[in-house]
Formats: C-alpha cells, structure tokens, sequence
C-alpha cells in the first residue's frame, strides 16, 4: 500500500547519501520498519508476537550455527558430543538450554501469533498471501524441529524419529519407499542422523527467505488492526519508529525475561527425561511422547484408532494430521464474513473460545498416554477441530449479524465527534 504521507527518506550525511546511491539498503530498513512505514495507530501488544518470533528465530540460528561447531552427526558419539557441549564446551550448557528452549518459546510466539490472526481476521483479503506464506512458514519450523528433536539421539529422539518417520508408510505404494528414502535405511541409524542434522541446519534459513517474502507481502496491504477497519487518513496511523519499535522493545523485554526464567532456573522443564538416556533400538520407552508444541497434531493422529471402510486407521490418522494444518490455507474462502475483527462478530467470538478450549484439549490429550480416556477426549476435540474449520466457520459467516463497526481507526482509538459529523454532513442549502 502507497502512504502519501509517509515521511521520505532524505539521508544528510555524505557516506549515507554515496550509500543511498549506489545500494540504497538503508532507504529499504527505513521504509521497511522505520518511520517511512505507517502503522495503524490502535495496534495492540498482541501484535508484538510478530516481533517476538523474529527474534526467536533469529536467536535459534545463532546458537545453532555455534552448536554445530561442536556437535558430531554420527550415531556412534551424537549422544557424547552434546554432553561435551555441555560439560566441557565454554557456556556450552548456557547455548545448549538456550537453544532448546528458544524452541519452544519460539512456538509459543507462533501459537499466539497464529490464534491472534485467527481472532482478527488477518488472513482475509487483502492479507491472504501474507497468511499463506504464515502457514508456509509453519511447516517449515515445524519439520526444523523434529530434525532437531531427534540430534541429541537419546531414547526419545530415536524412538520419535522412528514413530514419524514411520507414518510415511501408511501411505499406500510409496510410502514404504519414502520412508527409506527418508531415514537412509530401514531404521533410524547413522544416515537418517546425518540427513536430519543437514536440513535441520538448512531449513532455518530458507525460513529466513520465507520471513522475508511475509514481510513483503505484509507491506503491500499494511499491516491489520484490532477493529479490522482499514487505514483512511494520515490521522489514522503513525511513524513504525519511534512508537512501535518501542511497543515492541517493551513487549520482547517482558518476553526475555520468562524466557531467561526457563533458560536458567528450569531449563528441562519442558524437555523429556528419557532424552537423557542413550538411545537404544532394543529398548522402546513406555510411553513414546514428541516435545510439547507437536501434542494437538499428535492426539489428531492417535484420534483414529478404527479402519473405515477399506481405509486403514493409521493412513486416516496421518491425513488428519495433515489435514489440521493444510486446512488454514482455505481460511480466506472459507469465512465469507465482510467484517474481519472478532470484536465486532458476537457468534464468532464465542465459537473461537471454544475452539481455544478445544485445542487446549488436544495438547492435553497429546502427551498423555495412548489409552483411556485420553482416547476418546482425543477423538471428541479432533471431530470438533475439523468441524469448526470446515463446517460452523463457514455457516456463522453467513448467518451472523455482525455489530456496527467504527467509522475510522481514529474514531475508534479517540471516540466520534457527532457536531464534526453533523456539521460534515450539513449542506449549506439546508
């Protein structure tokens, strides 16, 4: 989107202005997150988690790239050479729990990130290919951190990479061979780690490529709004810097400090005790569990535990699976409502906290144990999951009566003047 009253870039010092001349980086930062970028002037701290998964990833890449220099990817020392890092390797242990858990932090940001586009309406038009290329990104990070999962090599990283790895052969005629192909092998052994240490060191920055494209394509449009009325007026935005680089400083340094929080006084909190054990082939652990931030997507695929038809239940279980995340990309089509924000749709607002409470369930269900009652929990949160998306979404879009939304940003964030109003819309002749 075209700001006519976005402030230009005019650099005065002479280097700048060489600079600006021959590789205008500068002119680009400065439109890009400085005050020739207008923003909404009611965004609220629920748009900091954008911010805030930048940095994760940013984080990540940095104590992975240093990780790397001392990791060994062979099935034989893998185990060894991570409590080298951390026993011997200076601030090894500080980068090792600094890494595993910016994982998860990273998620956490994802998650809220996610469900706060899911409230506001931010994958409606004219953000879809902004929220397409979100969902990308996703299973980008989602693949990075299983492959990351299962480098430490202990019980639950080979036991895990055995368990995903082996959902590919379900799929009938190819899935066998997909399997092997994946793994190197017919079981998770020395080649299956050095291929998952690989792109688990590549795909971060073919993340990074995929960030960049959101960015751009979040530019075009601008960004969204709580109220999901659309900018109309200089008055209804103000400079990205110097407010909401602010904003979002303070909104990372509260982040930072819960993160720092884990890092050093529960550092394992959020891992599996069984990692810390060698992994062993003859050995399957009692209860074969994924990090945390996989849970919902692993009861959806526990949820299946009959055939249908002459579908065997396994196969189901690996197409819901994926079903659960591939059906965010009909998001924009599927919602047929004119009106994106939540605040304004009474129906949809209650049936997105249900959903919340749904996918509560689901990561409950997750990491608990395959058996009863978890099972049937399981089964009740993924029928309403996809009945959610796929069924009740698309009909309160059409039958809902939205609430009157706000003239303008402005008047949302600073209330109407009914005499500017009336005295707008008199005409002399009256």
């Amino acid at each position: 989107m075209s700001f006519p009253w976005a402030k230009p870039y005019e650099p005065k010092a002479p280097l700048m202005r060489y600079l600006d001349e021959k590789l205008p980086l500068p002119r680009f930062v400065y439109n890009a997150v400085g005050a020739g970028y207008p923003v909404p002037r009611n965004i609220n701290y629920w748009w900091n988690f954008g911010v805030i998964a930048g940095f994760c990833l940013v984080l990540q890449i940095v104590t992975g790239v240093i990780l790397a220099m001392h990791f060994a990817a062979n099935a034989g020392v893998a185990f060894n050479s991570v409590e080298h890092i951390m026993r011997d390797v200076n601030w090894g242990w500080m980068l090792r729990y600094a890494h595993a858990n910016g994982a998860s932090f990273f998620f956490i940001a994802i998650y809220i990130h996610i469900f706060r586009g899911f409230y506001f309406g931010s994958y409606k038009a004219p953000r879809e290919m902004v929220w397409l290329l979100g969902v990308v990104i996703f299973l980008l990070l989602m693949a990075t951190a299983f492959m990351g999962y299962v480098l430490p090599w202990g019980q639950m990283s080979f036991w895990g990479a055995k368990v995903i790895t082996g959902l590919f052969g379900a799929i009938p005629i190819v899935g066998e061979p997909i399997q092997v192909w994946l793994l190197g092998g017919y079981a998770p052994d020395n080649a299956a780690l050095n291929r998952f240490f690989s792109l688990h060191f590549l795909l971060p920055f073919v993340i990074v490529g995929a960030v960049i494209l959101h960015i751009w394509a979040l530019h075009i449009p601008g960004s969204s709004n709580p109220t999901g009325v659309e900018v109309k007026s200089e008055s209804d935005t103000v400079p990205f810097h110097p407010y909401f680089t602010a904003k979002d400083g303070f909104g990372l340094g509260v982040f930072l400090i819960f993160y720092c929080l884990m890092v050093f006084f529960l550092p394992n909190a959020l891992g599996h005790p069984d990692n810390y054990i060698p992994a062993n082939p003859l050995s399957t652990p009692a209860h074969i569990v994924p990090e945390w931030y996989f849970w919902p997507f692993y009861a959806i695929l526990r949820a299946f535990t009959a055939d249908i038809l002459f579908i065997p239940a396994k196969l189901l279980g690996v197409l819901a699976m994926f079903s659960a995340i591939l059906v965010w990309f009909f998001l924009p089509w599927l919602d047929k409502s004119p009106v994106r924000s939540g605040h304004y749709r009474p129906m949809f607002k209650k049936f997105f906290w249900v959903l919340v409470v749904d996918m509560a369930v689901l990561f409950y269900c997750g990491g608990a144990p395959a058996a009863e009652p978890y099972v049937m929990l399981s089964q009740i949160a993924t029928a309403y999951y996809f009945l959610h998306f796929l069924v009740i979404l698309p009909i309160v879009s059409m039958i809902e009566r939205p609430d009157p939304l706000p003239f303008s940003i402005t008047e949302a964030v600073l209330g109407s003047d009914d005499k500017s109003v009336l005295g707008a819309n008199t005409s002399p002749a009256s």
